[in-house]
């Protein structure tokens, strides 16, 4: 697997990077950094899939966007060294490409078309979390949960991925039981299959149907922008 972002780039802004590069396994439930923490290291996905996370006073947290292997860690909350406004978890293990802080903040201004790539990514990831916004507070949970299963699956590098129903409650801000209801619903339509701790896309067409408006206009963001798919098909 190759994190299709740093693909992208030509070949002279990939030697800047590339013996700087050390790969780093991260497991399920890890987290790579959290609110109010300098951010010194760019992890650069090479499979897994990683949540921002926001914080609520209260202690509890929702996630406001999804990175995979299409994108990058650790320079979408601000300036480099910046202190961290969210905390971002790996949702699904796997590893990254890591690169330290200075370097790739060296590289980014040596080059252009490394700036340029970067804020289409950034721009493409506030599309994300500003869609993401507007979903939770208007659609109905069975279309978030389709929404949201969508774009994991995207990510996740497979049909079946290690995900709990506590895990997802958490993801989406509701309770376990309100998932585990409308999840059922979702597998008695053929949509998913669940076991203890996993669970499976079976048919994805009909999972985008049974999602709300909002996936498919994060996804066209993308395309415009010219960002990668995160499944690496286009």
């Amino acid at each position: 697997m190759e994190n299709l972002w740093l693909a992208a780039l030509g070949a002279s802004d990939r030697e800047r990077l590339e013996p700087h590069l050390e790969e780093r396994p991260f497991q399920q439930g890890q987290t790579l950094y959290d609110a109010g923490e300098a951010v010194e290291v760019v992890w650069f996905p090479l499979s897994g899939v990683v949540s921002l996370m926001t914080l609520l006073a209260d202690d509890h947290m929702v996630e406001t966007g999804v990175i995979g292997r299409e994108g990058l860690v650790g320079v979408t909350c601000g300036p480099l060294n910046a202190r961290a406004s969210s905390r971002a978890i790996a949702q699904i293990g796997g590893s990254a490409a890591c690169c330290p802080g200075e370097v790739f903040s060296a590289a980014l201004a040596e080059s252009d078309a490394m700036r340029d790539a970067l804020s289409r990514f950034t721009e493409s990831l506030l599309a994300q979390v500003q869609q993401n916004a507007a979903c939770n507070a208007q659609h109905r949970l069975d279309e978030r949960l389709s929404r949201w299963l969508l774009t994991v699956h995207d990510r996740a590098g497979g049909d079946r991925f290690a995900l709990t129903q506590a895990d997802i409650a958490g993801m989406l801000g509701v309770r376990r039981a309100t998932v585990s209801e409308v999840g059922s619903e979702l597998e008695e339509k053929g949509l998913i299959r669940r076991g203890r701790g996993w669970v499976q896309v079976l048919d994805r067409p009909a999972l985008e149907r049974a999602s709300c408006g909002c996936y498919a206009m994060v996804r066209s963001v993308m395309n415009d922008l010219g960002v990668p798919a995160p499944n690496g098909k286009h």
